[in-house]
């Protein structure tokens, strides 16, 4: 019987991908086999990823998080982007007994007042719905690209997620803003309008800014916390144990 070894099986797989282009990618992934899982928080380079899986029919399942607490913009483009490539984008939401314990601990905004009630507000309306999201799931797709920040700078093309026991591919690792956007422009593929006025990354409307002339693509997000490093734990790989724990 031979045994094999999930994080050689990860580096190999990156190996494969790294000589491939997007569509390729992709396409080698969702041959593999099982359940594979894009999430999309309909980001830019989110948008690039499901704009390849709609044209070229993949089968790979399209979810987001939809936390209660996005841009309507962000809404918006959902049903935009199902209309255009004929694809449905599944919608995992926070439970309200969750949010409801959330507000009596914290209050509704308590992110504001530290880190831990962030972090709590995170697991509660990201965290816990991506583990349903990725509930029997073999391969995880994400938008991660090593540009995006300093944190993510050695961002591999496949790795194993020991704590959620899958596969994550993010086939975009390689990938900079620049390549990004043109072919956004090339593939007249939709993108959220915040873009356009000083968002790169968008996620929930009380914790994301525009940025300023020189920041990172990240500095808009949880603006008021001093750590570069911040996250909101749905690639941390401490907070999705702490989160498979609670299952």
């Amino acid at each position: 019987m031979t045994v094999i070894n999930p994080i050689e099986e990860a580096e190999a797989l990156a190996d494969k991908l790294s000589g491939l282009d997007l569509a390729g990618r992709l396409s080698f992934v969702a041959g593999l086999g099982g359940r594979v899982v894009f999430t999309t928080s309909l980001g830019i380079e989110d948008q690039v990823i499901t704009a390849e899986i709609g044209t070229h029919r993949l089968p790979i399942d399209v979810v987001t998080l939809q936390t209660g607490r996005l841009f309507k913009e962000t809404l918006d483009l959902i049903g935009e982007t199902e209309t255009q490539y004929d694809i449905h984008i599944t919608r995992y939401e926070p439970e309200q007994a969750d949010i409801d314990a959330y507000a009596a601990r914290y209050g509704m905004n308590g992110f504001y007042e530290s880190v831990e009630a962030r972090h709590a507000c995170c697991g509660v309306r990201k965290l816990k719905p991506l583990a349903r999201a990725l509930a029997g799931a073999t391969i995880w797709i994400t938008g991660l690209r090593r540009g995006q920040s300093a944190n993510r700078a050695e961002t591999p093309f496949a790795e194993y997620d020991a704590e959620r026991h899958l596969l994550k591919v993010n086939p975009l690792a390689d990938w900079d803003i620049d390549k990004i956007k043109a072919f956004v422009a090339d593939n007249g593929v939709p993108i959220n309008p915040l873009h356009a006025r000083g968002y790169p990354s968008i996620g929930c409307e009380p914790c994301t800014r525009a940025i300023k002339p020189g920041e990172s693509e990240r500095a808009g997000r949880w603006w008021w916390e001093q750590d570069e490093k911040r996250e909101c734990g749905l690639h941390v790989a401490e907070e999705a144990a702490a989160i498979a724990v609670q299952q």
